[in-house]
């Protein structure tokens, strides 16, 4: 994986986690692998359980897992299914444990489906590809960005998040 695709997938993450109503304390292009398995990047989600449901929170955290796949397929071009990518196998995977309360594994699946298509379609739009661009363009000039970072880079496109 390239460092600019690498940028483009956590930039993803990052992104739509912020749009949710999340916080993100850092994003990086350079992880520490020491803690877990080998990766590329890494985002770090922080969720309020004050401002979400369990239902809720669960549901957008498969979003976001879902968000880090669909940049790479709208950067590259190419709608790939993100269960069929080994890169993406672990983004996948958090994602369908998010929905664990959606019993039926069909249904299951079809909502990530949905969640991949609706972001596959949001990302098309000229202010939230930009918000994405930014921050991976942040990202390859300075590898890691925390919180305060990243707030001013997506402010001009959704404000203060």
């Amino acid at each position: 994986m390239t460092e600019e695709l690498t940028a483009f997938h956590e930039a993803g993450h990052a992104y739509a986690a912020i749009y949710v109503g999340a916080r993100v304390q850092s994003v990086t292009i350079d992880p520490d692998n020491d803690d877990g398995p080998n990766r590329f990047g890494d985002t770090v989600v922080l969720w309020s359980r004050r401002r979400f449901s369990q239902k809720d929170m669960a549901e957008k955290a498969a979003w976001v897992a879902l968000a880090g796949p669909v940049a790479e397929m709208v950067y590259t071009q190419k709608p790939f299914h993100p269960a069929t990518v080994a890169e993406w196998s672990q983004d996948w995977e958090t994602a369908f444990e998010s929905l664990e309360h959606v019993r039926n594994v069909q249904h299951r699946l079809a909502q990530l489906e949905r969640y991949t298509i609706e972001l596959y379609q949001a990302f098309q739009d000229d202010n939230h590809w930009a918000a994405i661009g930014a921050i991976a363009d942040s990202l390859l000039a300075h590898e890691t960005l925390d919180e305060e970072m990243l707030q001013e880079i997506v402010e001009p496109w959704i404000g203060e998040a």
